[in-house]
């Protein structure tokens, strides 16, 4: 599929669910390739994992058919709200407690 978008040279590419069920060494390979297709066209991107979105200059949370939130990663974090909660429960392992 990457290949074939690459042939077109599309001003838009959709990528749904392009990471989400394979493993993480699989996952750094496909998101680098994204990337690269990424450079100079608009992307749309459907993702659970949130590593495949974190770079976008736009994220946009839909919860139950409605935009609920809107930003890049950073600001996202900063609300608080679903993007953050998303992003609690996907790296809980990796987080660290801050001091108190």
């Amino acid at each position: 599929a990457f290949a074939r978008a690459l042939a077109y040279d599309p001003g838009i590419l959709v990528l749904d669910e392009a990471t989400s069920s394979i493993d993480t060494e699989t996952e750094l390979l496909i998101r680098d390739a994204i990337e690269k297709l990424m450079v100079g066209r608009t992307c749309i991107i459907i993702a659970h994992r949130l590593s495949t979105i974190q770079n976008a200059d736009r994220i946009i949370v839909l919860h139950r058919g409605r935009i609920r939130e809107m930003g890049t990663h950073q600001e996202l974090l900063k609300l608080k709200g679903i993007y953050w909660k998303l992003y609690q429960l996907q790296y809980k392992d990796q987080l660290v407690a801050s001091p108190a």
